[in-house]
């Protein structure tokens, strides 16, 4: 709600120039429309897929380029060690 509250430009709707000059005569005039329940979670799942996502990139790249730069010291210091066997 608060996000078509945004969207709805209400201060092309003042009807005075107090402020705020909205009535509650004025707001209740509004219609909005509400998306049925199997659409509203429909886009619940999708941005929890995507808010997963993000947090898992977030969280587990940092975690991987850190495993990959040990990884890349232990062979160069193989590669580089001169020790005769």
């Amino acid at each position: 709600m608060h996000y078509l509250l945004e969207n709805r430009h209400l201060e092309e709707l003042n009807t005075a120039g107090g402020v705020p000059s909205l009535t509650q005569i004025v707001l209740n005039k509004l219609s909005f429309y509400i998306p049925p329940i199997e659409e509203q979670e429909r886009i619940v799942n999708i941005l929890d897929r995507f808010d997963k996502l993000i947090n898992d990139i977030s969280e587990g790249l940092p975690a991987e380029i850190k495993y990959r730069k040990e990884q890349y010291e232990y062979y160069r210091n193989k590669l580089l060690d001169f020790k005769e066997n």
